[in-house]
């Protein structure tokens, strides 16, 4: 099971040099190693919001390290045109002397269709197809596109690609079919464990392997499952408590407002629950966000010393999961994360050492 760095920071703090966790977490993941650095697709939110184009974010990383593989966590498919995502990721697989991976999500909240709203209603049709487009431009292939003046022409990307296929995932919060879905296009999986216990997660992944068995029988292996965790390390569990309660409670507290206008958007079938969310005063609000606090600390996360973490780490493993994906950067001041790293590099070690044992 590998280890790769993960962001989706909530933007919240008044950090002048934003960019630096981001930078120095890849220097560190190449240097210790990490599988990947993952950067995801953001809009209009302090929630992930650093992240608009994960391609122009790869780019960094891509320019800082040597070896780590640079991705996309996730590329929203329906806000972009293939041919613009093909052409992106070729420039960050260049860059990185092919190192380039792509996840692909269908999107989810109305708002970020702002900027393609014609396609909030096929946006979750119209994947496998972005998927397929992409793959033939990436051989190289040529498709049909109207030209300004209304005739079809046949285009090829540019610049050609260092790799032969570009590795690609879907992302799924825990949907089932997505897992099939995945599995069926011999993708692999993007998930995390908001929402989904490692159990149900068990089940998706079987799911998943059981889809890419049956449609993709020439393949030597059978997919390959990331699942993002919020992860902090350190010498004391208290003491890693304590350090972690503030921000990432701070960070649920801003996942639960894009939940509310998440259901505002979403019109008549998300009116319920939007006047329920709304009608929460600051108490119930700040209970439930304490609730969530304790239950992602002590069952969905890697918070702790790097004995707890493992006790995670094999939960995982068992569950068939083939790479975790820490996501660093939920609001811990970046000194004490850097500061961390130094933990999370022993948890990494001490895992392979496990393994090997």
């Amino acid at each position: 099971m590998d280890f790769s760095l993960f962001y989706f920071a909530n933007n919240d703090t008044e950090e002048s040099d934003r960019y630096r966790l981001l930078l120095d977490g890849a220097r560190f993941a190449d240097d210790n190693g990490f599988t990947a650095v993952w950067t995801p697709e953001r809009h209009f939110h302090p929630f992930g919001g650093l992240y608009p184009n994960p391609s122009v974010t790869g780019a960094a990383v891509a320019a800082v390290t040597q070896r780590v593989a640079v991705r996309a966590g996730s590329v929203v498919a329906p806000l972009h045109h293939p041919m613009r995502i093909a052409e992106e990721w070729s420039v960050v697989d260049n860059l990185s002397g092919g190192r380039a991976g792509v996840a692909l999500a269908s999107g989810w909240h109305a708002a970020d269709f702002a900027l393609r709203p014609e396609n909030y209603e096929t946006r979750k049709s119209g994947l496998m197809e972005t998927v397929e487009t992409i793959r033939r431009l990436w051989r190289r292939e040529s498709v049909s596109l109207t030209d300004g003046a209304g005739e079809t022409v046949e285009l090829t990307m540019f610049p050609p690609p260092v790799q032969p296929e570009l590795p690609m995932w879907l992302t799924s919060g825990g949907t089932p079919a997505t897992f099939t879905l995945a599995g069926e296009h011999g993708m692999g999986m993007l998930t995390h464990l908001l929402g989904q216990e490692v159990e149900v997660l068990a089940q998706r992944i079987e799911e998943y392997r059981r889809a890419h068995r049956e449609h993709q029988p020439a393949s030597a292996g059978q997919g390959h499952v990331a699942v993002m965790v919020h992860t902090f390390v350190g010498t004391d569990r208290d003491t890693v408590r304590e350090t972690v309660r503030e921000p990432f409670s701070r960070y649920l507290a801003s996942s639960f407002d894009l939940l509310i206008k998440a259901a505002e958007a979403a019109g008549a079938q998300g009116a319920d629950m939007s006047r329920e969310l709304k009608s929460m005063g600051p108490e119930d609000r700040q209970f439930l966000v304490a609730q969530a606090f304790d239950r992602y600390f002590e069952t969905s996360g890697m918070f702790g010393t790097v004995d707890d973490c493992m006790a995670m780490l094999k939960q995982l493993k068992d569950a068939g999961v083939d790479e975790v994906a820490c996501l660093v950067d939920f609001g811990v001041p970046t000194d004490e994360v850097i500061g961390g790293f130094e933990h999370l590099a022993r948890l990494h070690d001490t895992w392979r050492a496990h393994l090997g044992s």
